[in-house]
């Protein structure tokens, strides 16, 4: 039975369930956004590629530095849930590594401050590293692909 001194919030958010809950509707609400964002560049670039001259590749080249940008960040989104537990993981085993070794509290608890940012500092450099190749990546191909459904559509006509 839970103490009825602790907040119901409280009590709730200790849950598992609750932050896979919250996960889920995190990275369904991020899906949702990324599909309604792929759906208005796409639908742009159509107005954009049929009022331009056919030799016209701005629209092109924007469009897919656009999407490029857009599954960047949708990967950056994904990898979070990974990055969250790694980074919680190795900060505590440092951290115990550091009391087994002999520390001080009081020298546990600064070295602990500095760990805690140079961890943190570290993984978000690797989850925008990874990010941006991401972004590059698909840069390139939907250039190529928005380039080869432009000649398929102006060859049909």
């Amino acid at each position: 039975m839970a103490s009825p001194d602790i907040p119901l919030l409280v009590r709730v958010m200790n849950k598992r369930r609750t932050w896979v809950c919250l996960f889920l509707l995190f990275y369904t609400l991020l899906l949702y956004c990324c599909w309604s964002l792929r759906l208005a560049i796409h639908s742009w670039y159509n107005a954009a590629a049929s009022s331009s001259s056919s030799s016209s590749w701005w629209p092109t080249l924007y469009a897919s530095l656009l999407y490029g940008g857009l599954f960047g960040l949708l990967s950056m989104g994904a990898a979070l849930p990974v990055a969250v537990p790694a980074t919680l993981v190795t900060w505590s085993t440092v951290l115990v590594l550091l009391a087994f070794a002999g520390k001080p509290w009081r020298a546990l608890v600064m070295e602990g401050r500095r760990i805690t940012a140079d961890i943190s500092a570290v993984a978000l450099k690797i989850l925008v590293r990874e990010g941006n190749l991401v972004t590059g990546v698909c840069a390139g191909l939907s250039f190529f692909a928005l380039l080869l459904s432009s000649r398929r559509r102006e060859h049909d006509l």
